[in-house]
């Protein structure tokens, strides 16, 4: 209500201050106005309102700087938030920007919302973040207006992550038996092809890897992955990776570029 208020009060001031600069400029009788508050100082309503029409304006921006929440309130749960937008404010904290980061969350229950997190970002963190990237966020389960960046080395967000790439097709149905369960040992990369497939902004390689289990005999397999533009340089031939399998399937594997703690 107080919001919409100022709003009004804004518009009213904004059209004032129009209709003065144009009699000022075109009218024939500077001593007649069709504005109210016109004295015989001709500056000192303008000034006045001026004045007012620029501490809303200032009201207004702080109330947008501060007036977002960065917490959760209530239970939460966690889910896949995509950049949908990031906006660069005014404020640094440390010396930092600070962003309002847009995303399009998917929920637990696979219901999408979009929501926002506001963070401060190194250079390097925000040369990497792009619209369309998924991101492992906490939401409340009541207020999902504000979201949290969930911390990656946690087991349950690795697997709330896991269940997104699933659902959205970024990992081969074939392939998932060995990716949620299967043996995770080091692999070197033989040949690379783009499939020509993109899904969630990541686009298909076609990989022949030579799998190379500790203290066993390696051998050579087939399989596929989807990886960002910007990750393509870390899979070229001969690049370390790493492969699960299951025992019983030794030539289905998934690949992952970093090594998976825990696993």
């Amino acid at each position: 209500m107080i919001r919409a208020l100022f709003t009004i009060i804004w518009f009213l001031l904004s059209a004032w201050l129009l209709i003065w600069v144009g009699e000022s400029l075109f009218g024939i009788d500077q001593q007649q106005s069709i504005l109210p508050f016109h004295s015989s100082d001709p500056l000192t309503a303008p000034i006045i309102i001026g004045i007012s029409w620029g501490l809303i304006l200032t009201i207004a921006g702080a109330a947008s700087a501060f007036g977002r929440r960065s917490t959760l309130r209530g239970d939460t749960e966690i889910g896949v938030g995509v950049i949908v937008d990031l906006v660069r404010g005014s404020m640094r904290v440390n010396d930092l920007p600070q962003f309002d980061i847009y995303v399009r969350v998917t929920a637990a229950d696979g219901a999408e919302f979009i929501s926002h997190m506001r963070r401060t970002l190194e250079p390097a963190e925000e040369a990497m973040l792009q619209v369309g990237m998924p991101l492992p966020v906490h939401y409340s389960v009541t207020d999902p207006d504000v979201v949290t960046l969930a911390d990656m080395t946690d087991l349950v967000v690795r697997d709330a992550m896991l269940d997104w790439r699933i659902r959205r097709g970024l990992i081969d149905p074939r392939q998932v038996r060995a990716r949620t369960s299967g043996i995770q040992v080091s692999a070197s990369v033989l040949s690379v092809r783009p499939t020509g497939t993109r899904r969630e902004g990541q686009s298909e390689l076609a990989l022949r890897v030579l799998v190379t289990p500790d203290g066993q005999s390696s051998w050579e397999t087939d399989t596929t992955v989807f990886v960002y533009p910007d990750a393509i340089s870390r899979l070229q031939v001969g690049s370390p990776v790493w492969a699960m399998y299951r025992r019983e399937d030794p030539h289905t594997i998934a690949i992952t570029i970093e090594q998976e703690v825990g696993r």
